[in-house]
């Protein structure tokens, strides 16, 4: 068991964390939640003793043991088994074995120097050292990054059955969700734990906000009545007892801060109109970076108006580099691509953020991808990115991962465009930036193609897939759960039979379960709200039966949303 009690912690005087006070029960699997720069990280390295607490205490039991998945890597040992099997008995080795190709190494990577791999296969040998030593408690900071959607579908199987404890951090709402009992929210320096997913924690959230500030302007208009009245008839003799009696009142009534603005991504894409039909056309598409192997062979391609395709497959595979043709940021070595002329691209790549220039500031950045804008007209850009007023004059060099990411979507949204080309989005975003990213693509009017490893973007957006293998590439027209249904992942269906049609029968009566539930909880939540209304109203009239008639509903009805969120829980989709 481990726990917080009323941990603070600042930094440079500025306060991050206040008041903070939790449990991490026997076999809680936490999902730690909240905005970018919210404490989060801060968290998990106050729990490693890698910070240290400016009040309260973190207390845990006598060898109690935690494994850290950090972003600093060091290797010691001449082979990736040799490294990641360090201080097992060799009996053992066979775990790391297993956790290793789970995470897409093959055979005879096991026997390579770990300084060959590239930044995210290091990660995932870390990974591996840090799940198979067992620890009592994990701590795990974004360990999806870097991973392909077959290690990450392996490693939520995993920490499922994980029997221990566990906090995790990540960006990716529908991994999270799949894995937690718990979900841990950072929320104005604060922390609430909730049981369940992110979903039900942030409706609660949500609604504990509302009902704070409804009591905050209930309680000003009462104080506002008193003190009129004080004001009145404070001078007469005639009522002077009754005025002292107010006063009295106002001394005893509880006074509610109101809640600071917490500003949120809120953006769309801007369209430019496209007469035609066909944005594009890639033929016989071949290209190699070594001019001996081909990466993409033989790729034929065609986009439409409002098109919604996803390139998929490992890493390794030329998803980023298909985006990259598409976009003439590389040209291919053989094959057509065609444009129309009224194409307008707009280009979200992780190249593209490296290409920011670190001294420019947020503003100029803005700027170079449309001068023909005004300074207002950028400021505005600028501050639906999130950076408003002195934060336009920040550097890029200065920035997090997430605000450069805020940037390069600013940047998009400088010139209107009809075709999105967008490469792993969502990574370095936190959730409440993601949803917004996620609903600004789905209002855009053009076309989309996108490189995802979430399946929660990947089941909600697109109608066709591009599938990367090794070397080759082939159209798949269907989307992401009718691929998994036909096609599968190659190391998965090895293992696993295809569904039988009993099956997906019972896939389809689970979806159906599912929205019917959801709208039911949307249905009690309208008339939760209605009736908190009533009840508002109620009170400040003194009738004690209607309000005490309407607090039963409410909590009847609350009693019934969490039941059918529990019953949500307990529903999969395999």
């Amino acid at each position: 068991m481990l726990q917080f009690s009323n941990v603070s912690k600042a930094y440079g005087g500025e306060s991050v964390l206040e008041g903070l006070s939790f449990k991490l029960n026997k076999g809680d699997r936490c999902g730690l939640v909240g905005r970018n720069g919210s404490g989060k990280t801060t968290i998990l390295r106050l729990i490693t003793g890698e910070e240290t607490r400016d009040g309260g205490s973190v207390d845990k039991p006598k060898d109690y043991s935690i494994g850290y998945l950090t972003q600093h890597l060091k290797f010691t040992e001449p082979t990736v088994i040799e490294d990641a099997a360090l201080g097992l008995p060799p009996e053992q080795i066979y775990k790391v074995e297993k956790i290793l190709f789970g995470l897409g190494f093959k055979e005879e990577d096991l026997y390579k120097d770990p300084h060959l791999f590239s930044g995210g296969y290091q990660l995932r040998i870390h990974l591996a050292k840090v799940l198979v030593k067992e620890p009592d408690c994990l701590l795990l900071d974004e360990p999806t990054n870097y991973l392909d959607i077959i290690s990450i579908r392996w490693l939520t199987k995993f920490l499922q059955n994980w029997p221990r404890e566990c906090i995790l951090i990540s960006h990716d709402r529908d991994f999270m969700d799949h894995v937690t009992t718990h979900t841990l929210g950072v929320h104005r320096k604060s922390v609430k734990k909730l049981q369940g997913g992110t979903r039900k924690f942030y409706e609660q959230l949500l609604e504990e906000e509302r009902v704070h500030e409804q009591t905050r302007l209930n309680l000003e208009k009462k104080r506002g009545h008193v003190e009129s009245f004080i004001t009145r008839f404070g001078g007469k003799a005639s009522k002077a007892t009754q005025a002292q009696s107010r006063k009295k009142q106002l001394e005893r009534m509880p006074a509610l801060e109101e809640l600071a603005k917490l500003h949120h991504l809120d953006f769309n894409f801007p369209y430019a109109p496209f007469p035609g039909k066909r944005l594009l056309e890639a033929t016989d598409i071949a290209f190699s970076y070594d001019k001996k192997e081909s990466l993409i062979s033989d790729l034929n391609l065609t986009i439409d108006k409002g098109e919604r395709i996803a390139i998929i497959g490992k890493n390794g595979r030329g998803k980023s580099t298909i985006l990259r043709l598409l976009a003439q940021d590389l040209q291919p070595n053989k094959g057509n691509l065609k444009l129309s002329p009224n194409v307008k691209v707009g280009f979200f790549g992780q190249s593209n953020i490296e290409r920011l220039h670190p001294k420019m500031t947020v503003e100029e950045e803005i700027t170079l991808a449309a001068p023909h804008l005004s300074v207002a007209q950028v400021r505005n850009i600028c501050g639906i990115m999130l950076f408003s007023g002195d934060l336009a004059k920040k550097t890029i060099g200065v920035l997090s991962g997430g605000e450069r990411s805020r940037v390069l979507l600013g940047k998009i949204l400088a010139s209107p465009c009809n075709l999105l080309l967008l490469d792993e989005p969502t990574n370095h975003l936190d959730m409440e930036s993601i949803e917004a990213l996620m609903a600004a693509m789905e209002l855009f009017e053009g076309a989309i193609i996108l490189v995802s490893h979430s399946e929660m973007i990947l089941r909600d957006l697109p109608q066709k897939l591009v599938v990367c293998h090794e070397r080759n590439q082939h159209i798949f027209d269907g989307d992401y759960d009718l691929f998994l249904e036909r096609e599968g992942w190659e190391q998965e269906t090895a293992k696993k039979p295809k569904l039988k049609q009993n099956q997906r029968d019972e896939q389809k009566r689970l979806k159906r379960e599912i929205a019917s539930i959801e709208k039911e909880i949307m249905s009690l939540e309208s008339a939760v709200e209605k009736q908190t209304h009533e009840l508002v109203i109620a009170s400040e009239k003194g009738n004690i039966p209607l309000s005490t008639k309407l607090s039963k509903q409410i909590s009847t009805n609350k009693e019934k949303i969490d039941n059918l969120f529990s019953k949500l829980d307990g529903l999969s989709i395999k």
